[in-house]
């Protein structure tokens, strides 16, 4: 009986492991997701926008952000993008700006703090 009860245990954690790798979507070129500052940025996404959130902790500091799928998108695309992720393969930084929607530092300054990305290949 025992052994039964593990090879029922060892099957049941291999089909949710199955479901939850099968349970996640890719996201469309251009899609957008909202995650905590504290998750790392993934490659083929930029980071479009900072702010706190009271879901993502406390402090002074801007702690949630939204993230941008760039990935699928067709040569020629242009996005603007926060600094604080460097841009994926494939796209060049057109030029440099200030935007108030990507303050990432709880020292906001009014140096450039955004990229207008251009998708060259």
């Amino acid at each position: 009986m025992t052994r039964l009860r593990a090879v029922a245990v060892t099957l049941g954690c291999t089909a949710a492991a199955l479901a939850l790798t099968m349970g996640s979507a890719q996201a469309a070129p251009g899609d957008t997701t909202n995650v905590c500052a504290s998750t790392l940025t993934p490659s083929g996404y930029v980071d479009v926008q900072w702010w706190n959130s009271a879901g993502c902790g406390s402090g002074f500091a801007p702690n949630a952000k939204q993230i941008k799928q760039l990935t699928g998108l067709p040569v020629g695309t242009v996005v603007n993008a926060c600094s604080s992720t460097y841009p994926p393969a494939g796209w060049t930084i057109v030029s440099s700006f200030y935007s108030s929607s990507c303050q990432y530092s709880s020292v906001p300054s009014f140096n450039n703090n955004s990229w207008q990305l251009k998708r060259t290949s």
